[in-house]
């Protein structure tokens, strides 16, 4: 039996990490808008985005930078923020993973475009309240889990 060449093993190792590199990514969280889910110093493991869910965690560019928001309202819906909660098509929805009232108040119909917002609403900027809604295709990864410091699904 012959075994590979260490050059073919190389050369297929950096194929797989390649492949790798498309389909999974590592960002380092740099704020406190996502608390408690996430904070500042978390390391995450993200896939590339696939279906908008409500409630997924979803990281899209803005700027120079990678934000990392919480997937609120869906293509095609209405979001309205009044009372200090987001109602969806004019049914209030739960949020578990929410940290304070939803302020300012206010009214985005969805098209092809995600509506994303920080858990810790009163520490989050860069999310749909401010910079408007997200359009799909601009939502590159899902957050799937914390590697680092402590491990944990999200």
């Amino acid at each position: 039996m012959r075994l590979p060449r260490f050059g073919a093993i190389l050369g297929a190792a950096f194929v797989i990490g390649g492949l790798a590199k498309q389909r999974v990514a590592r960002f380092e969280v740099a704020e406190a808008s996502m608390a408690p889910a996430l904070g500042p110093g978390d390391w995450i493991l993200a896939t590339r985005f696939g279906r908008a869910r409500r409630g997924a965690v979803v990281v899209y560019p803005f700027e120079d930078i990678d934000l990392v928001k919480r997937l609120i309202g869906l293509p095609g819906e209405t979001v309205t923020i009044a009372g200090g909660q987001v109602h969806i098509n004019g049914t209030t929805i739960a949020e578990p993973w929410a940290e304070g009232p939803t302020s300012p108040d206010g009214e985005w119909e969805l098209g092809d475009e995600v509506f994303c917002l920080g858990d810790a609403r009163s520490r989050s900027a860069g999310d749909s309240r401010h910079i408007g809604p997200i359009p799909l295709d601009r939502v590159t990864w899902q957050v799937r889990a914390v590697y680092w410091p402590q491990p944990r699904l999200v």
